[in-house]
């Protein structure tokens, strides 16, 4: 008879493999994430709408090329059309083009705070549908993080109500992006591909008749053209790690791995954008770093049985 597999066997070690990769590609794209606001800064002098164009056009270039350097097949594709898959595709694209607008009129409109926010409230989003949609268990450890960082949302938002909206658009648009791909629709890089492809007839016309008026400002300055050339490529790397990470990751954990994203915002908000946040927003964030803290080790360490 073949010996059984050993704690340290291939057989074994697959599962805490697929999550070690998913661990650091999920916080790659968090930390990518994280500096957009400085990248979206940089480009105000285009409209909010423009920068959300050129993000869809060249992120479909951009994929597009590493699909054919890598020569990926195309027979997805036919799947993809008689499958049934168009639709949540369809849907999939939509909630991420709103999540972009959104993002980028907060940054470009001094509401860096209030997008942070958002991407706090995020994690609880997908908590919620990882239970709701997937079936997802959390441990006792696991619901006591949840109502910290519950708490520590609820003291963030008392103060800042203002701009509410703006978090709220924003959570809920991404973790219903992020429920919808869960569903392992089609890999990473394909999946970015037919996205973008959704959105082109709507960014590529837009872009074509601001040029024609004149008000486009791609090809008007050396920099800011490259600029928007590069959104593409910072589109789809983040896009594609977090893809490998929710095929990897059970969804809570991805919801934890989120708080990366918000915290770099806020600091970059406060001290190189100069926006000024009150106590109570500081109260706040440790709360929601104490719950997220308590919340990840109960996800990754649901519990140890010990070898017969």
């Amino acid at each position: 008879m073949p010996a059984d597999p050993t704690p340290d066997s291939p057989a074994v070690d697959d599962g805490a493999s697929q999550r070690r990769t998913g661990l650091i590609t999920g916080a790659a794209s968090y930390l990518i994430w994280g500096f957009f606001p400085l990248f979206f800064t940089a480009l105000a002098p285009a409209t909010p709408l423009e920068i959300l164009a050129h993000r869809i056009v060249w992120s479909l270039v951009a994929v597009t090329f590493v699909l054919v350097a890598l020569r990926r097949p195309w027979s997805w594709l036919r799947t993809l059309l008689t499958g049934g898959r168009l639709p949540r595709i369809t849907a999939a694209a939509l909630f991420i083009a709103t999540n972009w607008l959104t993002y980028i009129w907060a940054v470009n409109n001094g509401h860096v705070v209030e997008g942070s926010l958002g991407y706090f409230i995020n994690p609880l989003v997908n908590i919620v549908l990882g239970v709701v949609l997937f079936g997802e268990k959390m441990t006792p450890r696991a619901r006591v993080g949840v109502l910290f960082a519950l708490a520590g949302v609820g003291v963030i938002a008392w103060e800042h109500w203002q701009g509410l909206w703006i978090s709220l658009v924003l959570a809920l648009s991404f973790g219903l992006y992020g429920a919808v791909k869960k569903g392992g629709l089609l890999p990473g890089l394909e999946g970015l591909f037919v996205e973008s492809a959704v959105l082109m007839p709507l960014a590529l016309p837009f872009l074509l008749w601001l040029g024609w008026q004149g008000t486009g400002l791609f090809g008007v300055d050396a920099r800011l053209t490259g600029m928007l050339v590069l959104a593409g490529v910072l589109t789809a790397l983040p896009l594609f790690l977090f893809a490998v990470a929710a095929s990897r990751l059970p969804f809570g954990v991805i919801g934890v791995l989120q708080y990366l994203n918000p915290t770099l915002q806020f600091l970059l908000g406060i001290t190189v954008l100069g926006q000024h946040v009150n106590a109570s927003y500081w109260a706040g964030l440790v709360l929601v770093w104490i719950g997220s803290v308590i919340y990840l080790t109960g996800a990754l360490h649901p519990g140890r049985r010990r070898p017969a």
